[in-house]
């Protein structure tokens, strides 16, 4: 019976738990990320190349990578569809942009040679490089002249003074106040005798209610201040403001309001403020033709950003803006309506030509940087002498061949060889170490807080088997050393074997915020683009796209 009520009471208790500790984070929905990366070449410049082409390599979408070249191509893939904009990136910091105006597929007219690649989709657009951030002002520099304040002597010049003591308790008289003069009909201030000098006068409710003057009045009321100029209120002409009332707004016509002068004399006051009512002038809300004045709602706000004003409607308040023949103005030539003429063709592999990172994305992100930067020159050589030794250790096992071993002596040859004098052997010169050239390396930080990875190429020189290339990605370790982790090597005759590896650029394909590298793997005929991921020295190639010849 105990037992029993233990377990009554544990289920009780578990049950309340369960009840009372809900779960109270938040589970967010998963992001929908939607990128496209490309391989944009060109020769010339940057800013006006002379020939240009965007090769699609990847498609990020539903968290996994699609070939760019041949995702949904009815009938243009959707990387290469006209007006998709593409940001030119350089280590993750913009260049510019590229919009696409047109894309075509090109077959191989050539089994060799350069035009044996241009196989594929291509997409062609205008370049539009970023602007350059306005200079700064320049920086203030201290004057060498030390300004020093002098005092005027001009009496006449202004100047601030203090208020002085009050002079109720001297019996003088207060000369921060204008002394005025009472006489029986009138007080005027002596500050100034000039007669046509502009009065402020506060209007008392007599003028200010009926809107009269007084005009003669008798000398004998020495206590009512006397004006000898009309007020604005006798000018016949004066025009005035009336408030709207609900019934002077009808339908079908407008009052209009004239002054009639008509004066009524009262005693000393005259009135003048007659108003007479004419209903023959049509209103102005009758035009059809009368412009006005709207203030555009949100919903016209969110209609003008998406672009659907361009499209007509036949709602009865139509908007200048719907109307399908409506020219716009644009400097310069529209994207959209360039063809091949305006818009060269790159063909070929020339020798000048430049390649560089375009991305496609859906979402606006924020840039992120890759480049790492020297510590000083000393790091920089100290790194390319590890990286050397290594190229050229690949390069020695790559060109090595296994000798052929000599047979054994015979042992009659060992008893007729007479002995001989003990000669002393030459020193061994070593061998000329492999000349690199074109050498170049990169140092990159692929995530945050990542480790140092650095890109290394080169070659020998010469041509056919004797033109080596050598590539290596290495990566730093936590003791200060480096570890390769990508390691190739190959020459210009065997292409097709070993395809050489072109370092393009590091990118972020899929929005996490770590790096890629994208390499050029090129063959006799024909060359892929693949990204490979670096982490604690070991490669992972997450994606290949197919052959384009």
């Amino acid at each position: 019976m105990r037992v029993l009520f233990l377990r009554i009471i544990f289920g009780t208790a578990t049950l309340a738990a369960s009840v009372a500790f809900p779960q109270m984070h938040k589970v967010a929905k998963p992001q929908q990320v939607v990128r496209a990366v490309g391989v944009y070449e060109w020769t010339g410049d940057f800013a006006k190349p002379t020939a240009s082409r965007l090769i699609p390599v990847s498609l990020f979408i539903e968290n996994k990578f699609e070939d760019a070249g041949i995702y949904i191509a009815r009938p243009i893939p959707f990387a290469l569809l006209p007006g998709n904009l593409y940001i030119l990136q350089s280590a993750g910091i913009d260049k510019g942009t590229l919009d696409l105006a047109y894309a075509k597929h090109l077959q191989a007219v050539e089994p060799t040679g350069d035009l044996a690649f241009d196989d594929g989709w291509f997409g062609y657009g205008s370049v539009k490089p970023l602007s350059a951030p306005r200079k700064t002002a320049t920086a203030l520099k201290p004057s060498k002249t030390v300004p020093v304040i002098t005092a005027s002597a001009d009496p006449n010049r202004p100047h601030f003074g203090s208020k002085p003591a009050d002079p109720a308790s001297s019996g003088g008289s207060d000369q921060s106040k204008p002394d005025t003069t009472t006489t029986s009909s009138t007080t005027s201030p002596s500050t100034s005798s000039d007669p046509d000098r502009p009065t402020m006068k506060r209007r008392t409710s007599d003028t200010s209610g009926s809107g009269t003057s007084d005009s003669g009045t008798s000398p004998t009321a020495s206590s009512t201040p006397t004006t000898t100029s009309p007020t604005p209120a006798d000018d016949p002409d004066r025009p005035t403001m009336k408030r709207r009332t609900p019934d002077s707004t009808t339908s079908g016509s407008d009052t209009t309001t004239a002054s009639t002068p008509s004066t009524t004399s009262t005693g000393s006051s005259t009135t003048a403020d007659t108003t007479s009512t004419t209903s023959n002038t049509p209103s102005a809300a009758d035009d059809p033709d009368r412009p006005t004045l709207k203030r555009h709602t949100p919903e016209d706000a969110n209609k003008a950003k998406s672009g659907s004003s361009d499209i007509a409607t036949a709602s009865g308040s139509a908007s200048l803006n719907d109307d399908p023949n409506r020219p716009n103005l644009h400097h310069g030539k529209p994207t959209s309506a360039m063809n091949e003429t305006d818009l060269p063709k790159l063909t070929g592999l020339p020798v000048n030509l430049h390649q560089m990172v375009a991305v496609s994305d859906a979402a606006n992100r924020d840039p992120h940087p890759f480049t790492l930067d020297w510590d000083d020159e000393a790091q920089h050589k100290a790194i390319l002498e590890k990286m050397q030794t290594m190229a050229r250790a690949q390069l020695a096992a790559y060109g090595s061949t296994p000798a052929t071993p000599a047979p054994p002596p015979t042992p009659a040859a060992k008893k007729t060889t007479p002995p001989t004098a003990r000669t002393h052997r030459p020193a061994a010169v070593p061998a000329p170490q492999t000349p690199l050239l074109d050498e170049d390396l990169k140092a990159y930080t692929l995530s945050y807080g990542g480790a140092a990875t650095y890109i290394y190429s080169a070659n020998t020189g010469g041509t056919g088997a004797a033109l080596r290339y050598v590539t290596i990605v290495a990566q730093a370790d936590g003791l200060g050393d480096i570890k390769p982790a990508i390691q190739s090597v190959t020459d210009a005759a065997h292409f097709n074997r070993t395809p050489k590896m072109q370092f393009v650029d590091a990118v972020d394909a899929d929005a996490t915020n770590r790096a890629s590298l994208l390499f050029e793997l090129r063959s006799q005929n024909a060359r892929q683009f693949a990204l490979y991921r670096v982490i604690a020295s070991h490669p992972e190639q997450i994606f290949l796209t197919g052959t384009t010849q």
